[in-house]
């Protein structure tokens, strides 16, 4: 078995280096007459999509219109940003605390639009954090992160955060298994079996947007990959892909791949709310941080959290199913109707397609072909609706057109394929420039996609662009997906690397109350300034709290005296602005946490601690007016113990001290 497995990986090694490495036939040809006219947007024209990529290492968010692929904004939320100052400036340092400590730079893999009767909503974004467990929801109303809760009895978030049709949870599977966090964790790490445990969290959303823990499963030591909720029929229930059912620890490649088939994990979550209503969960002792960003004071704060409740999967035998699944599944996707469910084994040369009916079915039934750590097996037969013969190589990750299409990536034949979700028949296929990964449909894992476009984030870029040394730009690729044939239009450079991606309606979001500053009367931060008459500079000990306001083209105050060394200096900055398209920046020599950018109405906070005597000048980093380069002021740093009275001023001289 393991010699046939072997040379099986390795025919697929070579076909993979194979695609990888050789241009495909006609690659300069592909692109159609009209496909320049598709995909251009004139100047001062709007987009149809927005189209929010993750940033894989890059730890952000980026954000591009569909069909132009034109960059509009990266949206910081688990990497520290020097551009707006998120991470930088004290408000937001909290949003980037973990149990750990502070965590200024991580993996982003996902994101996921919020739903409403399955439908995308244009509400929220969730965003997960792939090393540090974590999930993050940006509001869409702002374009900013407002709450980041870390995951305990996790490690490698990144099946994670999918949510269900109406955004009752967001949802995540831990990709390593490891010891849970009450436990001694100092074992054995070949003791994988008898110690290790996969965690499924799920994180309840409420009417604001508010996450909190509602309880986690406790499942076998697998290692969980992707998923995706049930919808329409099949609300209540969440699937999730898994591998390394061996339970290996060392060379998974071989390891892991030692049997026929893994799972989809079939997880019944309102069933699990009902045990959990009625008692049933157990407390356990964890730590885990919760950070919420407030919209009116404008500031972050931090909770380190201490429990969580915990049911676990091999005591209630009615709450989690396993339903075999072609080796090294990577994608589990359910269709607008929510009757199938699309697994993809990636060295597997077919793609099965379940069907939520047959599987109820099989579980009334009990067709189960035993149990796998307690939980029963369904028969593979019985929940099958059928497979996809011969659709490619290394199938990756499927989207819904809404018009009964599925379409399925291919990352060793580097291709993108169309079929029939009923008839299973393969009506399409198109090369892609090279080794994709995910796709995004907009809406395509909604009961209602948008359809029109398809884009295929690729892991390989060499030929199509300008090189840029040994690291190349990841790319992604807009295909028109309107009629029979895909057709490429686009495609275009990409921020990190980009996984998973989601799109809607640019008219959804730009009409969803979207804030366009912030007005100063509502502004409670503790620090702030509502105008020039209130700034001011107060000494406590050694921290010197500066009230400033900014407004074209100066600072008040803007000339300030008494600063000494061994001072912590705190810079407050208001914007005055009422104009929605006014920001300022506000920066300081020798300050090493980077700098201010704040938007209109609002308050930011600077730390600075002189690092010598001086004179140190601070100014507007963000080009607002014709007099922008006057926008400026000084600091006079005196020696520790100077007799230098803390003085300032705008417009007038300090008076000379003697």
């Amino acid at each position: 078995m393991k010699n046939k497995f072997l040379k099986g990986t390795l025919a697929v090694a070579l076909v993979a280096a194979f695609f990888s490495s050789c241009k495909p036939k006609d690659s300069n040809d592909v692109v159609s007459g009209d496909a320049a006219q598709k995909a251009y947007v004139a100047p001062g024209k709007y987009d149809e999509f927005y189209n929010f990529v993750s940033g894989g290492f890059s730890g952000q968010v980026s954000v591009y219109g569909l069909p132009s692929g034109r960059l509009f904004r990266v949206i910081p939320v688990f990497s520290a940003d020097p551009q707006s100052g998120y991470g930088y400036n004290e408000e937001t340092k909290p949003m980037l605390n973990t149990s750990h400590g502070f965590v200024p730079w991580d993996d982003q893999h996902h994101t996921e639009l919020s739903q409403t009767n399955g439908e995308v909503d244009g509400r929220w974004l969730f965003a997960n954090a792939n090393n540090t467990p974590r999930i993050a929801r940006v509001d869409l109303k702002t374009f900013t992160t407002k709450e980041i809760i870390e995951l305990p009895n996790s490690a490698g978030n990144h099946s994670s955060p999918f949510i269900t049709e109406n955004t009752e949870y967001v949802v995540a599977g831990t990709r390593f298994s490891v010891p849970p966090d009450d436990a001694n964790g100092d074992v054995a790490i070949n003791t994988y079996k008898q110690n290790f445990k996969g965690y499924l969290s799920f994180v309840k959303v409420g009417k604001e947007g508010q996450m909190d823990i509602a309880f986690q499963i406790a499942a076998p030591g697998v290692n969980f990959d992707l998923s995706h909720a049930g919808k329409g029929k099949s609300h209540g229930w969440f699937f999730f892909s898994c591998y390394n059912t061996e339970q290996a620890n060392t060379l998974l490649e071989v390891n892991a791949s030692q049997k026929d088939k893994d799972f989809i994990m079939a997880v019944n979550w309102k069933k699990a709310e009902e045990y959990i209503k009625a008692g049933k969960g157990k407390k356990q002792a964890v730590k885990y941080a919760h950070n919420t960003y407030d919209e009116k004071t404008h500031t972050a704060k931090s909770e380190i959290k201490t429990e969580v409740l915990v049911l676990d999967s091999k005591e209630f035998k009615d709450i989690c199913y396993m339903i075999p699944c072609p080796k090294s599944p990577h994608g589990c996707d359910v269709d607008p109707t929510g009757e199938y469910i699309v697994g993809s084994g990636k060295l597997a040369a077919l793609i099965p397609v379940f069907s939520f009916d047959k599987l109820q079915n099989a579980i009334k039934n009990k067709q189960f072909d035993g149990e796998y750590e307690g939980i029963p097996v369904i028969k593979y037969e019985a929940a099958l609706h059928g497979e996809v013969k011969k659709p490619g190589l290394g199938p990756l990750h499927t989207e819904f057109d809404g018009k009964g299409n599925a379409y399925t990536t291919f990352f060793v034949s580097s291709e993108v394929v169309k079929w029939d979700i009923k008839s299973l028949k393969v009506l399409d296929r198109v090369p892609t420039y090279y080794s994709v990964g995910h796709l995004c449909i907009p809406g395509g894992d909604s009961k209602k996609p948008f359809g029109k476009y398809l884009i295929a984030y690729n892991k390989i870029t060499k030929d199509r662009y300008l090189p840029t040394g040994p690291e190349l730009t990841q790319s992604a690729q807009i295909f028109d997906i309107s009629g029979d044939k895909m057709q490429l239009i686009l495609d275009f450079p990409t921020i990190g690397e980009p996984h998973y991606a989601q799109a809607a309606p640019a008219d959804l979001i730009r009409n969803n109350g979207q804030l366009k500053f912030h007005k100063i009367e509502n502004n409670n931060h503790p620090y702030v300034t509502k105008g020039e008459k209130e700034s001011k500079v107060v000494r406590q000990g050694n921290k010197v709290h500066v009230y400033m306001t900014s407004i074209r083209s100066h600072f008040a105050p803007d000339n300030i005296e008494g600063i000494k060394l061994g001072d912590e200096v705190y810079f407050h900055v208001t914007n005055l602005e009422q104009d929605w398209d006014v920001p300022h920046g506000f920066a300081i020599k020798g300050a090493d946490n980077g700098e201010l950018l704040i938007m209109p109405g609002e308050t930011c906070t600077l730390k600075w601690v002189p690092k010598k005597t001086g004179i140190v000048p601070f100014y507007c980093t963000d080009f607002c007016s014709a007099l922008h380069q006057e926008m400026q002021g000084y600091v006079r740093v005196s020696p520790a113990g100077s007799k230098v009275p803390l003085a300032f001023s705008l417009g007038t001289n300090l008076p000379a001290v003697k």
